[in-house]
């Protein structure tokens, strides 16, 4: 009887136990899934300066949003607004500094007028090709000077894309010397627009959604976009005949991200990572994108459109290239933080300069050896 007494009780115990057990782990397993419920979405607006699912730049802004979607497991949710659907082109810096908007997508030059320096991290005449540029931006110090540019402005700048070397631009006229600049109307914007004001140029800085009327009325005589790829989808070879190459202007253009300050601070720490992680990301697959699409639509420009594809005569980017140097020291001169920039900027590129004297440059010539 005693025998039976004692499985009794442990009989009931072990049911006990396992009743306890199972109670606990679904709690648990109640509580976990109360959390994930209650896992706050955050919806953001995201401003840009380009056209509505334009090739490159506008698909890039598109894939920023939905690669930070994907990465936070849908914890952040993107809406974004191509140029003039919430607000204009040009008024993306300001929509994002005040919080119309959460972050933007745009080029760091459009701004000049507010931050001379913020020009430096878009594009250098002769300057900074895009690996140089990103490493600089990463590794020489070019980042902490550019959230220092953006702060008074309550931003958070990130490299988000580049295209790559650009193309000199379209003209209706050919470039045969310095004269040529003499009065031409050209939309280029940030240094390279200075600089062809001190050839005698008048630069004009129009958003890309403007650009084909504007030369096709006559309105400007020439401009300059990005490359083939991006080209090409404007249609621009429809309002002008030549197309010069390359471009001096623009050796390495970096896209921005930017982002409101409170607005992303507010963010967890782990999604704060994932919008840099996928800022970085976004950097490269543009990149990747434009080198890989830029030949075939060159070939299609040239060999189905007939466009007259030129290089600048030797003595003009000669002439370019000493009204830049002269260009980027009186704009470094009239502003200290445009001083301190530029200062970073000469110091990394003598070193990344001759790096690649040894290794890039010497690769690419001995590439070219029959």
């Amino acid at each position: 009887m005693s025998k039976i007494k004692t499985w009794s009780k442990l009989a009931l115990l072990g049911l006990t136990t396992a009743t306890l057990v199972a109670c606990g782990g679904s709690e648990k397993a109640e509580e976990t899934a109360k959390v994930e419920t209650k896992a706050e979405v955050i919806n953001w607006k995201m401003v840009t300066t380009w056209p509505k699912n334009f090739p490159g730049l506008g698909t890039g802004a598109e894939n920023l949003a939905k690669s930070i979607n994907e990465m936070s497991n849908g914890r952040i949710n993107i809406k974004v607004y191509a140029a003039g659907e919430l607000v204009p082109a040009l008024e993306v810096f300001d929509a994002v500094s005040r919080g119309t908007a959460q972050m933007g997508h745009g080029a760091a030059y459009y701004w000049k007028g507010k931050a001379p320096a913020a020009q430096f991290f878009t594009a250098v005449p002769f300057g900074f090709t895009a690996q140089e540029i990103n490493s600089w931006i990463h590794h020489g110090g070019g980042l902490a000077l550019w959230e220092e540019i953006y702060a008074p402005f309550n931003l958070i700048p990130m490299a988000a894309g580049n295209t790559g070397v650009q193309m000199g631009g379209w003209f209706n006229k050919e470039i045969n010397s310095l004269e040529d600049f003499q009065g031409l109307k050209m939309r280029i914007p940030g240094l390279g627009g200075e600089v062809l004001k001190k050839v005698g140029g008048i630069p004009v800085n129009l958003p890309g959604g403007e650009i084909f009327t504007s030369l096709q009325t006559g309105a400007i005589d020439a401009t300059e976009f990005v490359g083939p790829y991006n080209d090409l989808a404007f249609g621009l070879y429809k309002a002008a005949k030549y197309y010069y190459y390359p471009g001096w202007h623009e050796p390495g253009s970096t896209m921005e991200a930017i982002f409101n300050k409170e607005a992303f601070e507010a963010l967890p720490k782990d999604l704060q990572l994932i919008v840099r992680a996928a800022a970085r990301q976004a950097n490269a697959e543009m990149l990747d994108e434009f080198t890989a699409l830029n030949n075939s639509a060159l070939q299609t420009l040239v060999n189905d459109h007939n466009v007259s594809l030129k290089p600048f005569p030797e003595d003009v980017l000669s002439a370019l290239k000493k009204a830049s140097a002269e260009t980027l020291e009186e704009v470094a001169a009239a502003d200290p933080m445009s001083q301190k920039v530029y200062d970073s900027f000469k110091d990394f590129g003598s070193k990344v300069r001759a790096w690649h004297e040894v290794s890039e440059r010497a690769y690419i010539n001995a590439r070219e050896i029959d």
